[in-house]
């Protein structure tokens, strides 16, 4: 195998992706710690702690920096900023403007995701994203998140994963315990309306707060690939779970691409992967060029807008799979750069290991985190990624 070196464009993002409510800890006031801690969810640990990092939320900077990385994508949470409805808290406001401003501090551009799965309680008591008002309400606080990205922040991301919303949502209202043995459950409609509806309400009030800020959402691409005479079949299927939500994207500044395996498509739907195929601690099947093909379709569906890479990872024990992963996945990138897809940056899922909703068995992170003392220890996989971005070039692996 030999390497030769893709790039970057002009002003690429490289870094790591984190979420608040998987590392901060004790987000007591979300509709997910309610789930946690009630006997009618299936939940198999808390989130509890998590990683600490509401209080260490500079150590974690101060080690991608030092790693080398140039960008840090986290979440603030809607649950502390609005705890209780029409009551905003300046203390928490003025917590996330602090990180954003030592991100800058540290040399890390901030990407700052205003909703990354959790909402406040009293929302969801309210009946959630499809009830009367949703749209408003959320607009009101991204409103009153002006403190925080008002200034210093390029990147902003309104919703993460909007299609994994709606499939959530229509996964509650079908009354099934749990996910297909391949592919995903169908959609909420109502609610793939309400999240569309409040992105384009969540971009213009972006907007009015600084016309500069480059505003997007980032779409979970699940790579369905049909398999001889699937074609058809699988257009049909990817459409509602995740072509609508690159549609809703094609005004934006960016879109954000988030990937991890494919999914094949046969005549009657989803097919599980070979038994004899490679998992990851999630069970997916260990595909590192899923983000090629994720990019390539979201740059067929949205045109000539940048994408970003905004999550890409694998959840392993065993770190040289991690670099075996992030190689391969890099070079995908790297050759859809060299064809001419509109790349604007990669960001790896995740700069720690962290709450994965439900359980802190699968361990996505480039920075391992002691459970007891919290602390941070970089694995090889973050001082080789690390060291790509501070050469400011992808590798390409070629035959």
């Amino acid at each position: 195998m030999t390497h030769t070196p893709t790039p970057f464009p002009e002003g690429f993002l490289w870094g790591a992706s984190t979420a608040a409510h998987q590392i901060e800890g004790n987000n007591t006031n979300s509709d997910w710690w309610a789930k946690e801690h009630s006997a009618t969810e299936h939940v198999e640990q808390p989130s509890l702690d998590a990683c600490d990092s509401y209080h260490r939320w500079s150590d974690d900077m101060d080690l991608l920096a030092g790693l080398g990385f140039t960008d840090y994508r986290f979440s603030i949470e809607w649950a502390r900023i609005e705890p209780a409805e029409g009551h905003f808290s300046r203390a928490e406001i003025a917590h996330y403007r602090r990180m954003v401003e030592g991100a800058i501090a540290r040399g890390l551009r901030p990407m700052v995701t205003l909703h990354h799965f959790t909402v406040p309680r009293w929302f969801e008591e309210r009946g959630g994203w499809t009830a009367d008002g949703a749209v408003a309400l959320f607009a009101r606080y991204v409103a009153a998140t002006a403190p925080v990205i008002g200034t210093g922040v390029r990147h902003v991301c309104t919703i993460n994963e909007p299609n994994m919303i709606a499939v959530m949502a229509g996964l509650a209202k079908s009354g099934n315990d749990g996910f297909p043995p391949a592919g995903l459950p169908t959609p909420d409609a109502d609610t793939t309306d309400a999240v569309i509806a409040a992105h384009h309400a969540a971009v213009r009030e972006v907007k009015a707060i600084n016309p500069e800020i480059q505003a997007g959402w980032t779409v979970a691409n699940q790579v369905y690939q049909a398999l001889p005479g699937a074609e058809d079949v699988t257009a049909a299927y990817r459409h509602p779970r995740e072509d609508v939500f690159i549609e809703a994207a094609r005004g934006d500044d960016w879109i954000g691409v988030q990937s991890y395996t494919r999914t094949m498509i046969g005549q009657d739907g989803p097919v599980p992967a070979p038994d004899d195929a490679e998992r990851t601690l999630t069970q997916w099947e260990y595909y590192p060029a899923a983000v090629g093909h994720a990019l390539r379709h979201t740059a067929e569906i949205a045109g000539d807008i940048p994408l970003v890479v905004t999550e890409n990872g694998i959840a392993t024990a065993d770190d040289t799979r991690r670099i075996d992963y992030y190689t391969g996945a890099l070079s995908a990138v790297g050759a859809a750069i060299e064809d001419g897809v509109n790349v604007a940056g990669y960001l790896a899922w995740s700069a720690l290991d962290n709450y994965e909703w439900g359980s802190y068995r699968p361990t996505f992170g480039l920075i391992s985190v002691d459970p007891e003392t919290f602390a941070r220890t970089a694995k090889p996989s973050a001082v080789w990624l690390g060291g790509l971005a501070a050469g400011r070039e992808l590798p390409r692996v070629a035959a």
